[in-house]
């Protein structure tokens, strides 16, 4: 069971066109808040990051953002923020953000989203992180990324182990409560490792 008080959501600066992806967002937003976890994200005031942090702050949460100072006007830093790191650059961020966060959910987004996602995901399974990770799959967004996480362990080029990592559901409810209920004791699987 792993118990945690900080979420940190990755997902786009844009809006998309699906208004799922927005009704998602919010009702992800009002549980972080009604459950007291504060949201670390990546600091922007636009799309559904914009969305996301508005929404836990309306419903009295605590929101934490981290950006870079290049990306600060870029993507409309959001200055109503609880608390609003400047950093100075992508790799700090992400760093930052990892760091802050005791669990991992990714929305839809665009290669922002899904670098920092695979990134989490490779840092649990080589033992630098031990963190829940898990993507909101509104409309069967992440179903592709799904199937080709299936493929590489049906061609063993990832273990199974690793794969379980990765948490998906549709509802962001059942997906916060899997996150919670998510044992990370296990111990990573390396291809051509005995398995015990």
């Amino acid at each position: 069971m792993s118990e945690f008080s900080r979420v940190c959501v990755f997902c786009a600066s844009s809006p998309g066109n699906d208004p799922a992806l927005i009704d998602a967002t919010i009702e992800l937003g009002r549980l972080l808040a009604e459950r007291d976890l504060e949201l670390v994200y990546g600091g922007g005031a636009v799309g559904l990051m914009g969305v996301i942090a508005d929404t836990v702050m309306d419903h009295g949460g605590r929101v934490t953002g981290v950006i870079p100072r290049n990306l600060f006007s870029r993507e409309v830093g959001h200055r109503s923020l609880t608390v609003l790191e400047e950093v100075d650059s992508m790799h700090v961020r992400k760093a930052r953000m990892y760091d802050l966060a005791d669990a991992f959910i990714a929305l839809p987004g665009g290669f922002g989203t899904l670098e920092e996602l695979a990134e989490t995901l490779t840092w649990n399974q080589i033992g630098l992180l031990k963190k829940p990770v898990g993507v909101l799959d509104v409309g069967g967004f992440w179903q592709p990324l799904l199937e080709l996480l299936d493929s590489m362990v049906a061609k063993e080029i990832l273990k199974p182990a690793n794969r379980e990592v990765l948490l998906a559901d549709a509802s962001p409810e059942a997906l916060l409560d899997a996150l919670q209920a998510q044992d990370l004791t296990y111990v990573p699987k390396w291809i051509g490792d005995e398995d015990i």
